[in-house]
């Protein structure tokens, strides 16, 4: 596979994991401010379904076609660039699984809700402050990630 091929896969792929996770987080917020419970359980449904779909085959591609870009370039894995990138991007990572337990949790919750025709309960929103502060760092470190691919170096550091 071509250096180019795989930079055209991983920059899809980037786009795709950045417009699915920042869509869902703004229509799941959307859902939730709205207060109905029938938005919310359905937009739910579709945001747990929407990281299945999207989000985590993109996780798994975007270090495997990046550390493949890495490897056909010859750059070493010590440049600061990569090694701030793939901190950064665990640093996501560890924020992003404890998101999707939240958004499963959640599901179940809104959905109960809905069948028992009763209002969410003060733990539901109490998770959905959990996942909104998860996804501040990650969402973070995700665009300085991509930052770094773009730019190939540290500011004010050089290449």
């Amino acid at each position: 596979m071509s250096y180019n091929l795989i930079k055209t896969l991983h920059i899809l792929s980037m786009v795709l994991l950045f417009g699915t996770g920042l869509g869902s987080a703004f229509y799941k917020w959307m859902a939730d401010c709205s207060r109905v419970i029938a938005h919310i359980a359905v937009t739910n449904k579709h945001v747990v379904l929407a990281d299945w779909i999207f989000t985590t085959p993109c996780v798994i591609f975007q270090p495997l076609s990046g550390l493949m870009m890495i490897y056909i370039a010859g750059w070493p894995l010590s440049d600061r660039w990569i090694v701030a990138s793939l901190i950064l991007y665990t640093l996501a990572g560890i924020c992003w699984l404890p998101v999707l337990y939240l958004q499963i949790r959640m599901q179940k919750m809104s959905e109960l809700a809905l069948q028992e025709s009763r209002d969410l309960s003060p733990d539901y929103w109490r998770l959905t402050t959990m996942w909104f502060w998860l996804g501040v760092p990650a969402f973070a470190s995700m665009v300085l990630v991509v930052a770094l691919m773009v730019f190939k170096h540290l500011p004010g550091v050089g290449s």
